[in-house]
């Protein structure tokens, strides 16, 4: 009797399961590799740099970053461009101001525009909303030295463009391994050689796809490293502090142990 309902048990897992696989065989990130990731990983001042420039020239026609402050540009820990680069950048967008009842450009002080597209998702917290891990690469260790996948399915998305298209309903849809469809309505935004690098970088799909899924992590996350530097001053103290523990534990009570003993 255990036997058939371990066996049925079984069966109906297996059943369950299986479009879950077929679906994640659509939706597949694969794992690569990133500077900060880890406990003791930093950003890449030069890939953020890179990564700032293809959003710039690519992303940006589209896609707006609307709670980021261009001046984290200068910030410590970001792409920390010079104050006057971060002001000639902010000058190349323009905002509408109530105060003047007409356009201007922008200054370090406002935000990154906002998508200029209706259907172009934000990218401002992208790299944390699209966590590409899950299941058993979704425990708190992994999360620590892999990260939560967000940086990944961005490369991966980017990069997993196959080439195939199908019209539905008078729209154009492309085959992209990494979406959890296989199918996005999304062109393939990059291509080999698309943006040139100043400081002679690699430009081709996957190092510019990496390149900006940095970028877009930053963006999500400006402070990561303040806060695992912060993690890391707090798991040292604890840790003194549980030997101190211990050694002023043994010496409070050695005097009694000891009478114990002898009794």
């Amino acid at each position: 009797m255990l036997r058939k309902i371990a066996l049925g048990a079984a069966l109906l897992m297996a059943i369950a399961a299986s479009p879950a696989l077929a679906a994640g065989e659509a939706g597949h990130t694969e794992d690569v590799s990133f500077n900060f990731e880890g406990p003791f990983g930093t950003y890449d001042r030069h890939q953020l740099q890179r990564g700032l420039q293809v959003w710039t020239e690519v992303c940006s026609a589209c896609h707006g970053m609307k709670f980021v402050p261009i001046r984290s540009l200068a910030d410590e820990g970001g792409p920390q461009l010079p104050e006057d680069q971060v002001r000639a950048y902010a000058a190349q967008f323009d905002i509408f101001d109530p105060a003047l009842d007409d356009t201007r450009a922008r200054t370090p002080n406002d935000m990154f525009p906002s998508s200029s597209m209706p259907n172009a998702p934000d990218l401002s917290l992208m790299a944390k909303a699209r966590a590409g891990f899950h299941g058993p690469y979704g425990t708190g260790l992994s999360q620590l030295f892999n990260g939560i996948g967000g940086p990944e399915h961005i490369h991966a998305i980017l990069t997993g463009y196959t080439g195939e298209t199908k019209d539905e309903a008078g729209n154009t849809f492309y085959e992209n391994h990494a979406f959890s469809t296989g199918w996005i309505a999304m062109p393939p935004p990059l291509s080999d050689g698309q943006v040139e690098f100043a400081d002679g970088s690699p430009n081709d799909l996957d190092h510019m796809a990496m390149d900006v899924a940095a970028f877009l992590m930053w963006a999500a996350e400006p402070h990561m490293m303040a806060r695992k530097q912060a993690g890391f001053v707090a798991v040292i103290f604890l840790g003194v502090f549980s030997v101190l523990l211990y050694l002023t534990n043994k010496r409070l009570w050695a005097g009694v142990k000891g009478k114990k003993k002898h009794a």
